[in-house]
């Protein structure tokens, strides 16, 4: 059963990552991947593939793994009000600071972890829109497409994803992975998660506007030694064409082509999958073993709940 908050999603926005060496992952990330590298600061560099700021921030780190992931919200009231439910549930919401906000070139926005995984959620309004549009390099990048962690309480992040974040479940493989949408956002899913030994983060996704760029990228990749570990192939849930290789860290990074899109009424339910080979990929791939293990969700403590923000 679909759960309605008094919030209303309006995309996945960003993914922050830790890398461990900014000069080896800035040239991939631009380069290889075809960010558009926006600014670097000192240990942190902001890259975008659209209109926005950034849709993915590299931090500095004394190990890779996934720092926090961002949802943009419809409009501020939205935040506010999102702010409420959670901190009435008891998760402990925390204002971003009006000196981190101004760093982000973000509006109104807070952190909450997810009770399970751990990991880190910032929902916001206002990304800054910047004056010159996106412009593709090596690959027509169309948007920050996913996120997918693995989390030690895979029910309980289900759950949790689902009552206290108001994601729609759009299909489930049964014990490997759950795909969902950060409603009314039409894609077939901008999160999934799986279960796992200890939470920890699987990939990140850029979702490309021609096939043709699956094939031209798993030639660039070879032609520079980057370790492909699953695809090209085909997932049955989305129906998306995929390639995944590892970043310098060895983060597993997606490119894929189309996607099935959910109206905001009326959609389908979610299909309960077999848990075989073929639910994930329907041209026989077979994933290398260093798939989808990208490092640690961290898990550093917040500020204390109510501390002073852009709403002083």
């Amino acid at each position: 059963m679909d759960i309605t908050l008094p919030f209303r999603y309006k995309k996945l926005a960003y993914a922050a990552i830790n890398v461990t060496d900014l000069s080896r992952s800035v040239p991939f990330y631009r380069d290889i991947v075809g960010l558009d590298l926006v600014k670097q600061d000192g240990d942190i560099a902001y890259f975008r593939c659209s209109r926005d700021h950034h849709n993915i921030v590299l931090y500095q780190a004394p190990g890779h793994g996934l720092k926090r992931v961002g949802f943009e919200l419809e409009q501020e009231s939205d935040v506010r009000a999102a702010f409420e439910h959670f901190d009435q549930r008891g998760m402990q919401p925390t204002w971003v600071s009006a000196e981190e906000a101004k760093q982000l070139r973000q509006g109104l926005g807070f952190r909450v972890r997810e009770r399970h995984s751990g990991l880190l959620f910032e929902l916001f309004v206002g990304n800054m829109h910047l004056s010159n549009p996106f412009v593709p390099t090596v690959a027509k990048i169309a948007r920050i497409g996913h996120v997918v962690i693995g989390s030690e309480n895979f029910e309980g992040s289900r759950d949790s994803l689902v009552d206290d974040f108001g994601f729609r479940v759009s299909d489930l493989i049964e014990d490997r992975i759950v795909f969902m949408r950060c409603h009314p956002n039409p894609f077939h899913h901008t999160f999934a998660v799986g279960p796992a030994s200890s939470s920890h983060f699987h990939h990140v996704n850029f979702m490309v506007t021609d096939i043709d760029d699956i094939g031209k990228a798993l030639y660039r990749i070879k032609q520079h030694d980057i370790k492909v570990v699953f695809g090209p192939g085909r997932h049955p849930p989305s129906d998306s064409v995929f390639f995944y290789f590892l970043d310098p860290d060895g983060i597993t990074v997606e490119y894929s082509f189309g996607m099935e899109e959910f109206a905001e009424h009326g959609a389908r339910p979610p299909r309960y999958m077999e848990p075989v080979p073929e639910s994930l990929d329907a041209w026989g791939a077979v994933p290398d073993g260093q798939f989808g293990r990208s490092g640690p969700i961290e898990r550093e403590r917040m500020p204390t709940p109510h501390a002073k923000g852009v709403l002083a």
